[in-house]
C-alpha cells in the first residue's frame, strides 16, 4: 500500500496529550529523534515534555549512581533537554512519595532516595521502573505545530509495556500493532530514496 507522507494527518487525527505515544514520522532524520517514541508526560499552553522510550544507553544505573546495589539496570535517553539529569517513569505511585501521575498505572517523579533506598531493598520490582537522561521538551505552541507539519503520529498507548528493554523495533512494533494504514508506514525506509 502506498501511502503519501504527506497524507499522514488523515490516517492520524489524533493531537498529542499527556499520556499518549508520539511517533516520529518515518522520515525524520533528526539525530535526537529519528525513529523515536516518545510517551508524553505534559502536554498544555505552556509548552510539553516527554521521554524517548526506545533509546538505550550503553551505561547502567550503578555507573551514575552509585548507592545503587542492583547491577545492569537500563538508562535511557530521553531527550535532549537535560540530558546530564536523571528522570525516571514508574509504575509505583502507590509506593513513592510525591510521584506525579501521567495516566493509568504509569507516573514520574517521586522522591529518588525513597527509589534507591528500595530498590536495595527489593521492594520495587525494577521492571515497573524505567531512567532516563534528559527529557524532550517544546516550547508553547512547538508540538503543536509540529503536528501540523506531519512530524509526528499520536497514538493511545494500548498494551505496550513502555518498562520493558525492548529487543525489537518498538518504532515498528508500536505501527505494526495498530494494523491497516500504520502497518504500512512501518515499513518505509529510512530514506525515501530507498523507496
Amino acid at each position: 500500500m502506498d501511502i503519501p507522507f504527506s497524507n499522514i494527518s488523515k490516517i492520524n487525527n489524533l493531537t498529542p496529550k499527556k499520556g499518549n505515544l508520539i511517533l516520529a514520522e518515518p522520515f525524520m532524520q533528526d539525530d535526537h529523534f529519528g525513529r523515536s517514541v516518545i510517551l508524553i508526560c505534559e502536554h498544555n499552553k505552556e509548552g510539553s515534555y516527554g521521554f524517548i522510550l526506545n533509546n538505550k544507553l550503553d551505561v547502567n544505573l550503578e555507573e551514575l549512581v552509585p548507592e545503587i546495589e542492583v547491577k545492569d539496570l537500563s538508562v535511557y535517553y530521553g531527550g535532549p533537554v537535560h540530558s546530564a539529569n536523571l528522570f525516571y517513569l514508574h509504575q509505583l505511585g502507590d509506593l513513592i512519595d510525591n510521584s506525579v501521575k501521567i495516566c493509568d498505572n504509569i507516573w514520574t517523579s517521586g522522591d529518588f532516595n525513597q527509589i534507591i533506598e528500595f530498590i536495595n531493598m527489593g521492594i520495587i520490582d525494577t521492571r515497573k521502573i524505567k531512567f532516563f537522561l534528559g527529557y524532550a521538551g517544546w516550547t508553547e505552541n512547538q508540538l503543536t505545530n509540529e503536528f501540523k507539519s506531519n512530524s509526528w503520529i499520536a497514538l493511545n498507548l494500548m498494551d505496550e509495556d513502555i518498562f520493558s528493554d525492548y529487543k525489537v523495533d518498538l518504532w515498528k512494533d508500536v505501527l505494526n500493532k495498530r494494523g491497516g494504514r500504520m502497518k504500512a508506514i512501518s515499513n518505509f525506509p529510512l530514506n525515501p530514496i530507498d523507496n
